[in-house]
């Protein structure tokens, strides 16, 4: 455990607390008093005000709009299912920078919707929940559908066959059991939603604003530190909020239910009805999240052929340092590194949350392990900057920074991958084989490693794939002579001219095509048990 510890410390708590400490102190003194003035400003409680109230509406039509996709994965089997789950998981390892850009080549200026009916969303927040619910709809389908798969259907059976009707039986028998799997993918999308960045910094132009967004713009663009950290103070107290109520969420889902084999409880449609909502579940996924893609595979071509792509191999000296295709190879040996040091300290992290003598402070270390989900990632990135400048950790000019910063994010999907699995080992397995003498680094290579060894896989691909569209963090460690993919796309839309717009179409695809192998490759490996995303 004590790697684990020490790598957040390091690169997590120590940046973070170094950021907040110098915007709210003055002379040795914490000046908490600026707490009070930043909440006072109009503007701020106005970004407030959005960020939690757009978060609460893209979970709700989140839930709406995936619940029925959840019951159809856990129920029914049909031919290209698996397909199609891999399909709908896509979006969601999607970096935030190009869901913007799909969006906004779907409903934005110039986009689909305004060329077709003169209707553009891309200064209204539609489009920003729209993407929300894109970005979203996986999590609720495999959270909430792996449990709903997992529950003995001859529950809701017999409460039909004693008279109930079908929403009855639903309502009082399965509902309850799924309580904990759908608030725990709620409160999933609250954060993902309410820590905003990318999609917002995008679409949401000059008038709609998260906290991360302003965080950013008070840290970048005003430079003011004391607003940011406060504003990060806030984010965190939220976050630590929803984190909590996560992890009870979670216990209740484990400990509450008695599940039966995923495999034996779906069925293939029959009547109407069924086919119907099968249909009506598979235009849901081809419209809200493959029509966004395959629009921006489309302006990534415009009228001009391949003269977008062709264009990313030469420097023109303005943009970037280097010819942007060069982004691509950075983003690659950035990702890859990130993984290894994602599943490195993810796995000893998750190993140590299993063991049978694991204190409650290590269990506490759990849901520690989620917060940089959460937390602002541009103070992460900036913290960086500002702590990791000097001796024995003098790293700001070394281009270590980017995978660090993408690790950071990509440990707590290899650990909420791995720790289910390896919770699955009969521990009587280990003890056997300690007692016939096998060392603790022998048990876990003779007896854990080979029944996760699919789930290391899944997590490292996970890892990835997150890894890969970092974007927080990134844009203000990423060195212009080095950028990352989600890097060079945001930069390309902030610059005029229909080249610019066509190359940031160009490289979001080329994005888009490696995340998405990526998520296929990893899909053949997963099993049932591989984790909760």
């Amino acid at each position: 455990m004590a790697v684990p510890v020490a790598f957040f410390a390091a690169f997590f708590a120590y940046p973070v607390t170094a950021i907040v400490a110098r915007g709210l102190k003055a002379d040795g003194v914490w000046q908490f008093g600026r707490i009070g003035e930043v909440l006072a400003q109009s503007d701020i409680r106005q970004v407030l005000w959005f960020t939690t109230w757009q978060a609460l509406v893209s979970t709700a039509l989140t839930l709406l709009i995936a619940l029925p996709g959840a019951y159809v994965f856990a129920r029914f089997d049909f031919p290209g299912k698996q397909l199609l789950r891999a399909v709908v998981t896509v979006p969601f390892v999607l970096p935030t920078v190009v869901v913007g850009t799909a969006f906004m080549a779907l409903v934005g200026r110039g986009g689909l919707l305004d060329e077709l009916w003169g209707l553009r969303l891309d200064t209204t927040v539609w489009a920003i929940l729209l993407a929300h619910v894109f970005f979203n709809y996986a999590v609720v389908v495999r959270t909430v559908g792996g449990l709903w798969g997992q529950l003995d259907p001859r529950q809701e059976e017999a409460a039909r066959m004693l008279g109930a009707s079908r929403f009855t039986a639903w309502r009082t028998v399965t509902l309850p059991a799924l309580a904990p799997a759908v608030a725990a993918a709620a409160l999933m999308v609250f954060l993902f939603t309410f820590t905003s960045f990318g999609v917002v910094q995008i679409l949401g132009g000059p008038t709609f604003a998260t906290l991360e967004v302003e965080i950013y713009r008070q840290t970048s663009e005003i430079f003011d530190l004391s607003t940011a950290a406060v504003l990060t103070m806030i984010q965190f107290v939220a976050v630590g909020a929803i984190l909590a109520l996560h992890a009870w969420t979670v216990r209740r889902r484990e400990t509450a239910l008695r599940l039966v084999d995923a495999s034996g409880t779906a069925r293939r449609p029959h009547g109407a009805g069924q086919w119907a909502l099968l249909a009506g579940v598979v235009a849901t996924v081809a419209v809200l999240l493959l029509l966004p893609l395959a629009v921006l595979v489309e302006r990534s071509f415009g009228d001009a052929g391949l003269s977008h792509y062709r264009a990313l191999t030469r420097d023109d000296g303005g943009v970037f340092l280097v010819a942007p295709i060069e982004a691509v190879g950075n983003s690659l040996r950035y990702a890859a590194l990130a993984t290894v040091i994602a599943v490195v300290i993810g796995t000893l992290a998750s190993v140590a949350l299993t063991r049978r003598d694991a204190g409650r402070l290590v269990r506490g270390f759990d849901a520690l392990l989620m917060l940089p989900l959460g937390v602002s990632a541009v103070t992460v990135g900036f913290g960086f900057l500002i702590a990791l400048d000097e001796p024995p950790l003098d790293l700001r000019s070394s281009w270590i920074l980017v995978p660090l910063a993408q690790a950071l994010v990509g440990v707590p999907f290899v650990v909420r991958t791995m720790l289910p699995v390896l919770r699955a080992v009969d521990v009587r397995l280990r003890e056997a084989a300690a007692v016939l003498g096998a060392s603790p680094w022998r048990v876990w290579r003779e007896v854990d490693l080979p029944m996760v060894r699919r789930a290391v896989l899944v997590a490292a691909g996970f890892a990835f794939a997150v890894s890969l569209g970092e974007f927080g963090a990134t844009v203000f460690i990423a060195r212009p002579d080095n950028p990352t993919l989600p890097v060079a796309v945001a930069r390309l839309l902030g610059r005029p001219g229909e080249l610019n717009y066509g190359q940031a179409m160009a490289l979001s695809t080329i994005l888009m095509i490696v995340c998405a192998v990526a998520l296929l490759l990893l899909e053949r490996l997963r099993t049932d048990r591989s984790g909760e995303f």
